[in-house]
């Protein structure tokens, strides 16, 4: 089939784009403009992609046009298709009919936690080796983009109860044909489509009416709107929470599955006891370990867990695969560090979920300070509907800094959020905030007050206007995750002080942190997680910097990162027992018999298996 996208260059129409290419269907797209990674994306898919917008982009007669929710009737593209005959359709539509029919479709619903979930399913289910589906609305650190379309029975999808297109103003999930379905809230959001709590309510009736009567409807137990909705269920519901400390901590009434014994430990990893109640009782099943932070992310993990049971893994499977899941992109991201000071990214934009993010990081980082740097950019946030909710959010940071908002023509005056007055309300209560409306100057004051060992985290549904790399450029010799872009002066860098530029092909960009300062990459280093065990590779200077401390910089930074992946061991290879690593971070030489199997056979080990380089540990 011929399929032409209408704004192919949005994250979900790009993953459509390339599912359907993965099952064989010829897609070209069209866009006002397409910038990296999806520009990247598209063009490694062979998608072709035309701009801008015209009725000649429909010249090939496409099958079919799929229309972004954000293209209204009157749409250069759309008039030419009802023109020419072409039938229009939205993504949601082409993903339930031509990609998720005869699968058994797992869709994750509610106000929070939808990406992360969803993406913790697909990974437990990927390394269990069910080769799983997916389509997400963020990208999993790593497969490095938001959708796979797997061999195996499953389709794991994020259902977003927003509207689907201008001819089809239901929620996305209802296309999705659900047989296992989470809910793990329902609360006002969306006040843009929504006009009142109970019309939230009654799209979620929708969808819990169309799971089957053989299908499963997993519930937090700490969400009574949700639990009250799973009352009209037809099919099998279990319900799951956290609870408080010890083995005894009773979970509420009617929960199914709860966690317990929630710790947090120094290697990052947070761990926590499982039980299940069956029809014999209740059982401890095991104490399961996951990279994420935050009682909210636990609830979600506990999920993740029900889920899997049920579609029949072995709990030691769901135990493996959890552990090892990195997280999602744009949740808690690092964007990098300068100066000593960490620079995170977050998607937050409800003031639910800007409180769990900012309680997360006082567990993270319990001695650090918090700077909560916060701009109102969804539709919900630009109006007053949270205003004092918004407020009460930010408290947890220690101090606070919030950016005007984003277009506040598209908002009533009336109803617009107040940024001004929630940062005094902050300063009223104690918390130290300010509103700069302009991030320049936001920049500016930043650089100048934000010392080692503070995190900054940046709270946007959108780029902020790049502030996050704009800070790390103004504090100076930033390090941060490489980009595509990044790799060819990366390669001349390990050409010029004798490394193998080969190991920095462009596909390993996922793996290399560098270090720019005004005349460019000036610094190298590359870290590869296979599972518990991290490779440290690639570390490099330029001649004319080194003497700077780059390299102490950037191993630390490789070392902090191996930390927040959950790595127990970092091996490198070296030409000597480096008193560099040795003294500096307590790596020790070990015989190369000792390594994993997965070690062993990467490519930085196994290519030099006849060398005379010494085999280095760090066990964290």
């Amino acid at each position: 089939m011929k399929v032409h996208l209408i704004g192919i260059g949005g994250t979900g129409m790009g993953a459509v784009a390339g599912l359907l290419a993965g099952a064989g269907h010829e897609v070209r797209g069209s866009d006002a403009a397409v910038y990296p990674p999806m520009s990247e994306q598209l063009a490694a898919l062979g998608v072709p992609v035309m701009m801008p917008y015209a009725s000649e982009n429909l010249a090939w007669r496409p099958d079919l046009v799929v229309v972004g929710n954000v293209h209204g009737k009157d749409h250069v593209e759309v008039v030419a298709a009802q023109d020419h005959g072409i039938k229009l359709t939205s993504f949601p539509a082409v993903l339930g009919e031509r990609l998720i029919e005869g699968k058994h479709a797992i869709v994750v619903c509610g106000t929070h936690g939808k990406t992360t979930t969803t993406s913790v399913i697909a990974h437990i289910l990927a390394e269990a080796g069910k080769d799983p589906s997916l389509f997400v609305g963020g990208v999993p650190v790593a497969l490095g983009q938001g959708y796979k379309l797997g061999k195996g029975d499953d389709f794991v999808i994020e259902g977003d109860e927003y509207d689907t297109a201008f001819f089809d103003k239901g929620p996305k999930f209802l296309h999705y044909r659900p047989r296992t379905v989470i809910l793990t809230s329902v609360e006002l959001d969306h006040v843009d489509i929504f006009p009142s709590f109970d019309a939230v309510k009654d799209v979620f009736k929708k969808l819990v009416a169309l799971i089957p009567s053989d299908g499963l409807l997993v519930v937090c137990a700490d969400a009574p709107e949700a639990v009250a909705l799973a009352k009209a269920a037809g099919c099998k519901v279990e319900q799951y929470a956290v609870t408080g400390e010890g083995e005894d901590a009773a979970p509420p009434e009617g929960t199914t599955w709860w966690a317990t014994n929630v710790e947090v430990g120094k290697s990052g990893r947070t761990s926590f006891d499982v039980h299940h109640k069956n029809g014999n009782g209740s059982e401890k099943l095991e104490r399961f370990e996951t990279l994420l932070v935050g009682r909210h992310n636990v609830e979600n993990c506990v999920a993740a867990i029900a889920v899997c049971f049920s579609r029949g893994l072995a709990v030691k499977d769901i135990q493996r695969g959890l552990a090892s899941f990195a997280g999602v992109k744009r949740r808690l991201e690092l964007r990098g560090i300068a100066g000593g000071v960490t620079v995170l990214d977050d998607y937050a934009h409800h003031p639910t979920a800007v409180r769990e993010t900012l309680k997360s990081l006082r567990k993270r980082f319990p001695k650090r300070r918090i700077i909560a740097v916060y701009e109102p950019r969804s539709a919900t946030s630009r109006r007053k509907t949270f205003q004092a909710e918004f407020a009460d959010a930010f408290a947890y940071a220690d101090e606070v800094i919030v950016g005007k908002l984003f277009d506040p023509s598209k908002i009533p005056a009336a109803d617009r959020f107040d940024p001004e007055r929630m940062a005094l309300d902050l300063h009223q209560r104690g918390t130290k905030a300010a509103y700069i409306p302009e991030v320049d100057t936001m920049v500016k004051q930043l650089a100048q007050s934000a010392a080692p060992g503070d995190v900054v985290c940046v709270l946007s549904s959108g780029s902020f206007d790049g502030l996050h790399d704009k800070l790390l450029d103004a504090i100076g010799d930033a390090m941060r995750p490489a980009h595509l872009a990044d790799m060819a002066p990366v390669r001349e860098l390990l050409e010029q002080v004798g490394l193998e530029k080969d190991l920095a092909r462009d596909e390993h960009v996922g793996s290399f942190f560098v270090l720019r300062n005004e005349t460019g990459v000036v610094g190298a280093v590359a870290l590869e997680v296979h599972g518990d065990d991290a490779i440290l590779r690639s570390l490099s200077v330029g001649s004319e910097h080194r003497g700077a401390g780059y390299g102490w910089m950037l191993a630390d930074m490789a070392v902090s990162q191996a930390r927040w992946r959950g790595v127990r061991r970092i091996y490198l290879l070296t030409e000597s027992a480096s008193d560099f690593f040795a003294a500096k971070f307590g790596f020790r030489v070990v015989d190369r018999s000792t390594l994993s199997k997965q070690v062993a056979a990467s490519e930085t080990f196994s290519r030099l298996t006849g060398s005379q380089l010494v085999a280095m540990r760090l066990d964290l």
